[in-house]
């Protein structure tokens, strides 16, 4: 991930209020170590996903060419509808599609047609080769809020007070839960790249009086090793070509949109953390001085609050 840091305005202080995103010429876009060419995602299967606060969720699971991991994409809203998941396939029958989760309107007993929802009468059309037609009565079509999320196995299973990981996860589907329209992609990238394993060790020497920066760079790793070109890949299958993106990191921003710009970034939507907007979220130590970091040394657009005693 390219570390440039680009000068932008910051966003005002504690508010979540759209902005807009950092001005990067094509010229500085195309110098940047971005890859020439994105990776080939495909969308193995969909599933319904009734969670415990509410909203329905649509879990899009993913292969590519460059790694063997399971890529992740949690999408509200069941007419965002990926190109891959969604394209005809020779001697399939209507219910293989539906198995995979290529499937318009609701599931339910005794269904038949995976192409045509007879209860809303809509039907999918597609093109001689199987491609799918994206049709605004059946597809969405709008800009929709989209947050890139890495895998942190300890802020989002083991409670950990470290990061805000788990908190920026929660507070994001809240929001495209309210909305009924986004997407999370979620990658397999724990700690910034280097996997749990390193990660624990940059834990240590973060508890010696390291920096989460200074810990990775300790461990011979760069201090931001995540690759968001399966990002930008899984965006452009969904058909999500113009975003809202939820984050604080500029970096993100170029890295999503790519060298070529497949993707653009429309606003930027700050995740401003629960603790200094509300008075919740995670309070400690550790946090205070891994927000400082992320603001301090990567950029992030961020402004503390001021303490008054």
């Amino acid at each position: 991930m390219p570390l440039i840091s680009p000068v932008v305005t910051p966003s005002t202080r504690l508010s979540d209020t759209p902005v807009p995103p950092p001005e990067i010429s094509d010229e500085v876009r195309h110098q940047l170590a971005l890859p020439d060419t994105l990776p080939k995602v495909n969308c193995l299967a969909r599933a319904r996903i009734p969670t415990t606060q509410g909203p329905e969720i649509f879990l899009h699971l993913y292969e590519n060419n460059i790694d063997n991991k399971e890529h992740l994409a949690i999408v509200f809203g069941e007419d965002v509808r990926s190109k891959t998941l969604f394209k005809q396939r020779p001697g399939e029958t209507q219910q293989d599609r539906m198995t995979r989760g290529a499937y318009i309107g609701k599931l339910f007993p005794g269904r038949t047609s995976a192409d045509r929802d007879e209860k809303a009468n809509t039907e999918l059309k597609f093109e001689a080769n199987g491609d799918l037609i994206r049709e605004a009565a059946t597809t969405y079509q709008e800009p929709v809020l989209v947050r890139i999320h890495s895998e942190c196995y300890t802020g989002e299973t083991a409670w950990s007070a470290r990061c805000d990981c788990g908190e920026q996860f929660d507070e994001a589907g809240r929001i495209m839960g309210a909305k009924g329209h986004g997407c999370m992609v979620y990658l397999r990238q724990e700690g910034r790249g280097i996997g749990l394993g390193e990660k624990l060790k940059a834990y240590n020497l973060q508890d010696l009086g390291a920096d989460t920066v200074q810990a990775n760079l300790m461990l011979r790793h760069p201090a931001d090793g995540r690759n968001f070109s399966l990002a930008t890949a899984i965006l452009l299958d969904l058909g999500l070509t113009e975003i809202q993106l939820l984050t604080n990191n500029p970096d993100k921003i170029l890295a999503v949109e790519g060298k070529n710009r497949e993707v653009k970034v429309l606003e930027r939507v700050p995740m401003v953390p629960l603790a200094w907007k509300t008075g919740s979220g995670i309070k400690s130590k550790e946090i205070e001085g891994y927000l400082s970091t992320k603001i301090e040394r990567m950029g992030h657009l961020l402004e503390k609050p001021i303490k008054i005693n």
